[in-house]
């Protein structure tokens, strides 16, 4: 099935000028939002406890958020462990709170709704493991473009490598940017997405240049832009099929997935959307800012060595 009856002809890159503006603004918006508001990290990163109870029958998981918040426990992370009737409950530091009075006074809030709850595991995740997470999560990004970056700038050039790693950078900035300006829990499974957008927006950048590049070698005619434009045009229907169905599971995955997986779902549904729009405005743009040419993709000339004496 196709989506479009015949090849769209818009002409993507007259518009670059707006959508790096658009990607600019997002950008200061978004590392301004993490310079002032901060984010909102996760149990993970900041370190506090981790508590495995029991039910005798299957948990009601609202019920139990409820009850937490009631206690003043308003941001305890709860979700299902195993099974229905066991709860993992994830509590931030507890400030001047000994983590002793923290376990008996959840214990307590969970017992006075059912008294068959059991204390099965507590963990305590001190604050120099979170910042351990935190530089290897760091350092993990960081390895990752590095590695990309060699990567495309060995199977094209290095002007098609820039306008991958501009792409990739504008990705994460934006997405970390939305976490911290509405204050979406920021934590591992938010990571692994981030990581996730990285090997998603890479993906849509590839197929885009393989296809500019071929035709950089089929098409004799033409400037570098009006290519880039055909080469745009002709993959557009896959990236956009691409990109929705990817959508419809992430969609699905947020919905009825639970509280657990929602960091995950939501930094990927925001990763994919903005991934989609640099692989087309972000990465051609830088390319063709480095003008990019047909001649960049010609293999050197052999130098011809005479024997003759």
């Amino acid at each position: 099935m196709q989506l479009f009856a015949k090849i769209p002809d818009i002409d993507f890159m007259s518009r670059r000028r707006i959508a790096m503006f658009l990607s600019c603004v997002l950008i200061f918006f978004s590392l301004g939002s993490v310079g002032t508001r901060g984010l909102n990290l996760g149990v993970d990163f900041t370190g506090g406890m981790l508590l495995e109870v029991g039910y005798s029958g299957a948990a009601n998981l609202t019920d139990v958020r409820n009850a937490l918040a009631d206690a003043g426990y308003d941001i305890a992370l709860v979700q299902n462990f195993g099974s229905a009737n066991d709860v993992l409950i994830r509590l931030p530091p507890s400030g001047e709170e000994e983590a002793a009075v923290v376990r008996d006074r959840v214990l307590d809030t969970l017992r006075e709704y059912d008294s068959s709850v059991l204390l099965r595991r507590i963990e305590f995740v001190g604050p120099q493991v979170g910042e351990e997470l935190t530089e290897q999560g760091g350092l993990a990004m960081l390895f990752a473009l590095i590695l990309i970056f060699a990567y495309v700038m060995l199977r094209f050039n290095r002007k098609f490598a820039a306008g991958t790693i501009t792409a990739l950078v504008h990705d994460v900035i934006v997405v970390i940017g939305v976490f911290s300006f509405f204050g979406l829990n920021f934590d591992l499974s938010v990571l692994a997405a981030l990581l996730a957008t990285i090997g998603y927006s890479l993906n849509d950048t590839i197929v885009v240049f393989d296809r500019i590049r071929e035709n950089f070698r089929v098409i004799r005619r033409g400037t570098a832009e009006s290519i880039v434009n055909t080469s745009i045009n002709q993959m557009l229907a896959r990236t956009l099929i691409t990109s929705f169905t990817t959508l419809l599971v992430l969609s699905a995955l947020y919905i009825w997935g639970g509280q657990a997986v929602n960091g995950f779902a939501e930094a990927l549904i925001v990763g994919v959307i903005v991934g989609t729009y640099s692989s087309i405005y972000v990465a051609c743009t830088v390319a063709l800012a480095l003008k990019v040419s047909p001649a960049d993709l010609l293999p050197p000339k052999r130098q011809e060595i005479d024997d003759m004496p």
